[in-house]
């Protein structure tokens, strides 16, 4: 009877550590990792300069109280060792770019529909006056 409750455990064992190994993670795992991401998300948008409510609105499925805790503890670790806000740069490229690509798609205005509209308002600032 020893040994079928030996083997009976070693068994469990066996395939409760073949969980680990297929990838499955228990919860405590996952929601380490969530507050790990979150704090880090926080440092990263407080490095930036980022407000912290536009943080929220980035990144939406980081947890709040994290990012906050992240972000926290970076302001202070900025204050303590003078570091200043870092600007992020992607951000303004992908924006310029954009604004390249839509004044490139956009049709120029005919020239009659120019003028027509500084003589409309030039009437306006007469009837204005």
């Amino acid at each position: 009877m020893s040994r079928l409750v030996i083997a009976a455990t070693c068994v469990a064992a066996a395939l409760l550590s073949g969980c680990e190994m297929l990838g499955i993670e228990s919860p405590e795992k996952v929601a380490a990792a969530r507050e790990a991401d979150g704090r880090a998300v926080g440092g990263a948008c407080r490095h930036a300069g980022r407000a912290i409510e536009d943080c929220y609105a980035l990144n939406k499925k980081a947890d709040r109280a994290a990012v906050f805790a992240g972000w926290r503890d970076m302001n202070d670790y900025m204050r303590e060792n003078k570091i200043e806000v870092v600007a992020p740069t992607l951000a303004t490229q992908v924006a310029s770019n954009e604004a390249k690509a839509s004044d490139e798609h956009a049709e120029p205005e005919p020239a009659e529909a120019a003028g027509d509209k500084a003589a409309r308002k030039g009437k306006a600032k007469a009837h204005g006056s």
